[in-house]
């Protein structure tokens, strides 16, 4: 069995999205950008020929950002993968920590009739995966709990080298445990391992490590916990 220390993880934030640059964060759902999709094409050229070549599953947040993101940019992993019959993980457990309108996905229906999300299997998205509340509720308890989960799940894939695209804040929880402010760009990557061993993790938390940045092809855009933070005091 393989040793969690010996996994890779490429953790992805999205490419910039309308949210981003408007400062807006009551746009449903909100889409790349045309500089988020030519952010995606760069993250395509910085990981082809490396991780896109050996990574071993591709999973992805549900909202259109990290989705679009996905596909544009891990266009080579994804093909290979489905011709080895392993489709892309849809997880709604990485979306976004805010019970905000660009934070809050579309449904299952609105996502399958989608033309650039063809092919996708989107059987994890449950009717309540879009509610916010329970186990996707936004307080500071669910999201660690949440962000926990996450860990605990990558952990006990079997892949050694797995690519998740997600947001800010939901990196922020799942490698800091918390919301840290900690600087993640758009369109970056960045690898991690496990700190622990399973059988050598007493509180079983499955702390990541930082290895090495991958790529980085965006800037460090707000996210909406900061976009949001930064309206309530009056700022722009």
């Amino acid at each position: 069995m393989m040793k969690a220390t010996e996994k890779r993880l490429y953790l992805t934030r999205h490419a910039q999205a309308e949210h981003n640059v408007a400062s807006d964060y009551s746009i449903p759902d909100a889409p790349l950008t045309q500089l988020g999709r030519q952010q995606s094409e760069e993250l395509y050229k910085a990981t082809k020929d490396n991780i896109q070549k050996t990574a071993e599953l591709l999973v992805s947040s549900a909202l259109r950002r990290p989705l679009s993101t996905m596909v544009i940019g891990y266009k080579d992993l994804r093909k290979r993968l489905e011709a080895e019959g392993k489709k892309v993980i849809v997880l709604p457990q990485l979306q976004e920590c805010n019970d905000l309108p660009c934070d809050t996905g579309s449904s299952r229906e609105v996502l399958e009739a989608d033309p650039e999300y063809a092919g996708l299997d989107f059987n994890e998205l449950s009717p309540e995966w879009t509610s916010k509340q329970g186990f996707y509720a936004c307080t500071v308890p669910a999201l660690q709990a949440r962000a926990r989960w996450i860990r605990c799940w990558l952990r006990s894939r079997p892949e050694r080298e797995i690519v998740v695209v997600a947001h800010g804040d939901c990196l922020r929880y799942v490698t800091d445990g918390y919301n840290s402010g900690a600087l993640w760009a758009n369109a970056e990557v960045r690898e991690y391992t496990f700190e622990k061993n399973e059988d050598e993790d007493v509180r079983d938390e499955a702390w990541l490590a930082p290895v090495k940045e991958i790529a980085k092809e965006g800037t460090e855009e707000r996210t909406s916990s900061e976009v949001k933070e930064s309206k309530q005091h009056g700022e722009t």
